[in-house]
């Protein structure tokens, strides 16, 4: 097996040429059978072999730096950079992250999860290079969802003003942005990049600028010449027109085509776009058959792509999209938006059913925001499906476009808390502390599956902006028979008894019935309300409860700072009660989560319900 032989960087360039295509067959076979039982990204990195193979043959690394955007299609740039054996635990907590990762590899330049920054970075990475007056190839790679998202267009814009090297390279595995037309194309590219070709645009281009002003428009009336013959027979001249360098369209599986393109783009001085055409989950099926399961697989049966482990319960996500289904069904004024998450976040089914009231906005969450907002202001009642990683980069238009002028947006917030394997990029563990730090919003969790559809309703109703955050996982059946109805900013006690007050907000409430439980079966008997909101705060009852308990314990899947906790000891330092009751604050340390399964990292942060007994059990004997 070739693969045996790739051991460290650069190992690859001692295969023979004639090998490389079956060392990109054991590299997918590898990449589906190990992926099959760990899980992780396999579509895309299955159409990725071919192009991480051209650039780590073209390419010395770690000299040269390749940042990968998202990350999710970086497998085979970690097999290639000698790090097969870590597969095993991919994903796994203490195991190989599933995304680039600078303190694991020297080989990865800069820590992605979120789209659309790889430009950005990128370009960072070339004006520190040229500054140091370094000699080193950057690449960014970029697929085409990613460049639906404003960021890399902000970026674009800077790198068409470079007069160095810096290649950027668009993985287009879903949509042909330009039509491949054949030997024309190639035969430009081939061109436009050989030295002839650059010696005497650059010598007429620097020789003529800056002279006079008749000079001056010599060069203007030269590019405009330029621009308007290619736009007749070069495709992405959309790019051109910016500024950079177009290359391609290039066959992403024709490893022979892409050396030779990423050859030409180094000669380039300044930004080049390489435009490479790949499938999506190439070899395996199952995974160009259903991309959206894929993307994103849990462990699988080879022979079919089934799950292995079939879900047997509903989700939170497939609550919610219940939900969306009847509210779209009874009131033609909801309408549902995305930022090109549609299964993702449940979705799916809305579209399908209300076409006319679905809106996919592409990976752009500042967009889909300030969309809605537009939608809010002209009469519609639009929800907005988010996971709580992403929503992050909206914070500005929430306050901004939506809250500063009090528009019924909702926010379904998916993946709240703790999420596992995708680690710290994609944890949800900051929207309670970044969104009850705004004015004019309301923040809910529910504590179940009913409380979920209720919570929406509500918010839909209310007709101020809103937020309900909700976990990843199967939904919540428990407290069933505690169904209070909703009213705006207060709480549902569940269990009240004296002294120990357990006051938990959303799937900790799940939590706090495991603690009520183990300290039952030590003497110890707890009160427990769900807090539902955290955003208003339940101020009446927080005063009311801390007058009959002396120990209030606060539960958040969240970061302390700034979270639920901390509104709730300062509602009580304001009324002047601390002196008669303490607050414990469970909830997640200043910190980034790295991934692993859910219930190892709760008992690794001390926010599971044995961790927390102990703690409360430690409070009460000191």
């Amino acid at each position: 097996m070739y693969l045996e032989q790739i051991k460290q960087p650069n190992d690859i360039k001692d295969i023979p040429a004639s090998a490389l295509p079956e060392l990109a067959d054991e590299i997918r076979d590898f990449l589906i059978r190990t992926i099959s039982v760990t899980g992780g990204h396999l579509g895309s990195n299955l159409g990725a072999v071919e192009l991480t193979m051209a650039l780590h043959l073209s390419l010395d690394l770690p000299n040269d730096e390749i940042i990968w955007d998202v990350g999710h299609q970086s497998y085979t740039h970690k097999i290639l950079t000698g790090r097969r054996e870590g597969f095993v635990h991919l994903r796994q907590y203490g195991g190989m992250s599933g995304f680039p990762k600078r303190n694991e590899s020297d080989c990865d330049a800069f820590d992605t999860g979120h789209s659309s920054t790889s430009i950005s970075a990128g370009l960072g990475l070339v004006k520190a290079r040229d500054l140091k007056k370094e000699s080193r190839t950057i690449v960014s790679v970029i697929g085409d969802g990613s460049l639906t998202g404003g960021m890399a267009y902000e970026a674009l814009n800077n790198a068409s003003r470079l007069d160095t090297n810096f290649i950027i390279i668009l993985n287009d595995n879903e949509m042909s942005i330009s039509e491949n037309v054949g030997g024309m194309s190639k035969y430009l590219n081939s061109i436009r990049t050989s030295e002839k070709y650059l010696n005497l645009r650059d010598g007429i281009y620097y020789s003529l600028a800056g002279r006079s002003k008749r000079a001056d428009e010599l060069i203007e009336r030269i590019r405009r010449t330029k621009r308007t013959i290619k736009s007749m027979v070069v495709p992405g001249m959309f790019f051109e027109d910016m500024g950079i360098t177009y290359l391609g369209p290039v066959d992403g599986h024709d490893i022979d085509s892409l050396t030779r393109a990423i050859s030409e783009a180094k000669k380039v001085r300044g930004a080049v776009i390489v435009h490479v055409l790949t499938q999506k989950g190439r070899g395996y099926e199952p995974a160009i058959k259903h991309p959206a399961r894929f993307h994103g697989a849990e462990p699988f049966e080879i022979e079919t792509g089934l799950p292995a482990k079939p879900r047997t319960s509903a989700n939170y996500t497939d609550i919610f999209s219940t939900v969306m289904c009847k509210l779209g069904a009874r009131d033609p004024e909801v309408v549902a938006i995305t930022a090109a998450m549609p299964d993702g976040t449940g979705l799916k089914r809305f579209r399908n059913m209300f076409p006319d009231r679905f809106f996919d906005v592409g990976i752009a969450e500042e967009h889909a925001v300030t969309f809605a907002a537009g939608l809010a202001a002209g009469g519609l009642k639009p929800i907005v499906a988010v996971y709580s990683s992403f929503l992050q980069r909206g914070y500005d238009q929430i306050i901004h476009d939506v809250c500063l002028q009090k528009l019924p947006v909702v926010f379904a917030i998916d993946r709240a808390g703790l999420v596992g394997s995708d680690g710290e990029t994609h944890q949800g563990i900051f929207d309670l502390s970044y969104l009850s730090s705004i004015p004019d919003i309301m923040v809910m969790a529910p504590k179940n599956k009913w409380e979920l559809s209720d919570m929406i309703k509500f918010a839909v109703r209310s007709g101020i902006p809103a937020a309900v955050r909700y976990p990843r996982g199967t939904a919540y059946t428990g407290l069933e028979d505690y169904r209070a109805p909703m009213e705006y900013g207060k709480s549902e006690p569940i269990y009240e008894e004296k002294e120990i007050l357990l006051y938990a907000v959303g799937s900790m409430v799940k939590t706090a019935e495991e603690v009520r439980k183990l300290l039952e079966d030590k003497g110890y008997y707890c009160s427990l309300t769900n807090a539902r909101f955290v955003k208003p705060l339940d101020r009446e009852y927080i005063i009311k409860a801390a007058k009959t308990h002396d120990l209030i314990v606060t539960m958040e899947e969240n970061v302390q700072s700034g979270g639920f906790g901390e509104h709730v000891t300062a509602v009580i330092e304001e009324e002047g009660l601390s002196g008669d009751v303490k607050v414990m604050h469970v909830a997640i340390p200043d910190t980034y989560v790295e991934h692993g399964s859910v219930d190892i990292l709760k008992e690794m942060i001390g926010i599971d319900a044995a961790s927390i007994s102990k703690r409360i059990i430690d409070e009460r004997t000191s």
